[in-house]
């Protein structure tokens, strides 16, 4: 979808960064108001701002000092995921195999 905004010449220069593009600069503010109050997950800015990888969109909410959606599942989840990440290396190295990296 586009959206077209009539915004004077001296009130977008006031909101644009010299050398930002407007157009740009409000994109960004509408994705991170939608991050802020929860409309838009993180995949959905990624698509939004055109970010290849969700590093990306963290490099970007945190240069607008925006924090992550992160909560107590969240983290339980993480837990069983490095749980399970150290059984298998631990199963690894008992069968005498050497990890990569």
């Amino acid at each position: 979808m586009q959206i077209t905004l009539n915004i004077p010449d001296d009130l977008a220069r006031q909101v644009a960064p010299e050398g930002k593009d407007p157009a740009r600069v409000a994109l960004e503010a509408l994705a991170l108001e939608g991050y802020r109050s929860e409309l838009l997950s993180e995949s959905a800015l990624r698509q939004m701002l055109g970010f290849q990888t969700r590093m990306e969109v963290h490099a970007f909410l945190k240069q607008h000092s925006v924090y992550l959606h992160y909560d107590v599942s969240d983290l339980q989840q993480d837990r069983v995921t490095a749980q399970q990440v150290r059984a298998k290396i631990q199963s690894s190295e008992s069968r005498g195999e050497r990890r990569s990296g």
